[in-house]
C-alpha cells in the first residue's frame, strides 16, 4: 500500500484527489493539510510515502513546506509538487529544495495515479520535459556542482543525460547496450559523487552545472 498526503489550501482540490486516490486499491490517503505549517509535524505523525503538495500556500508554499520536511526528518517523503501553471518558476525552486517531480493540476487521473506510483519505486522522473523549461538559466562554469558534475566519468555523464531525458533503468541499459544492473552501478555512482538523493536531483545539478542547457532537447526523438 503506498500512503499519501495531500497539502493544498483548496479544499475542493483535496476532496478531488482524495476520491481519485482512494478509488485504487493499492493506494490510500493518511492526511491532509491545508498549508504548508504543518506539513512536517503531519508527516512526523502518518509517514506517508508521497507528499501531493500544492506550491503556492497563503502562509508557507510547497517551496518552503519541502525544504522542511528534507531538514527536519531522516527519511523524508517523496514530495510531487502540485501547480496550475507549467512554466511555475515555483517549481523549479521546489525541485531544488528536494521535490521529486511535479503535476500540472489538469493533469488526466491516470498520470497523477502513475505519477505516485513512479516516485515511490523511484527508477524514473515526473516530465522532464517541464523541467528542461524551468531552469531558466545554465550554472556558471565554475561552482560545485559543475566541479562533481566534472568528476563524472564519461558513461556516467551519458548515463546522467539519459536520466535526463525521463528514461527508467530499463530504458538507459537498452539505449547503452548494457545490462540494467550496470545502469543502477553508474545511477549509483552519479549520486554519490554529485552528493544527491535521488535521480531528480542529480537532473537538477546537471542544469545548474551546464551540463545540460535549458536550449537543448534531450527528450527521446
Amino acid at each position: 500500500m503506498i500512503t499519501v498526503a495531500l497539502v493544498d489550501d483548496e479544499n475542493l482540490i483535496r476532496a478531488g484527489l482524495r476520491a481519485l486516490i482512494e478509488s485504487e486499491p493499492d493506494l490510500s490517503v493518511v492526511a491532509e493539510e491545508g498549508d504548508g505549517t504543518g506539513v512536517v509535524d503531519m508527516a512526523r505523525r502518518h509517514r506517508p510515502d508521497v507528499v501531493l503538495m500544492d506550491v503556492r500556500m497563503p502562509r508557507l508554499d510547497g517551496i518552503e513546506a519541502t525544504r522542511a520536511l528534507e531538514r527536519s526528518l531522516d527519511a523524508a517523503p517523496a514530495v510531487v509538487v502540485l501547480t496550475t501553471f507549467e512554466n511555475d518558476d515555483y517549481v523549479y525552486g521546489a525541485l531544488r529544495a528536494g521535490a521529486r517531480g511535479f503535476l500540472l493540476k489538469r493533469s488526466r487521473p491516470d498520470q497523477i495515479l502513475d505519477a505516485l506510483r513512479t516516485v515511490v519505486r523511484g527508477d524514473s522522473l515526473l516530465f522532464p520535459a517541464a523541467v528542461r523549461r524551468l531552469a531558466a538559466s545554465a550554472g556558471a562554469a565554475d561552482t560545485p556542482a559543475a566541479r562533481a558534475v566534472a568528476s563524472l566519468t564519461e558513461r556516467e555523464a551519458t548515463t546522467l543525460r539519459l536520466l535526463a531525458r525521463g528514461m527508467s533503468n530499463a530504458e538507459a541499459a537498452a539505449e547503452l547496450f548494457v545490462g540494467v544492473e550496470t545502469v543502477k552501478t553508474h545511477v549509483s555512482g552519479i549520486l554519490a559523487k554529485l552528493s544527491v538523493r535521488d535521480r531528480t536531483q542529480a537532473v537538477v545539478a546537471a542544469y545548474d552545472s551546464g551540463l545540460i542547457r535549458p536550449g537543448e532537447n534531450p527528450a527521446p526523438r
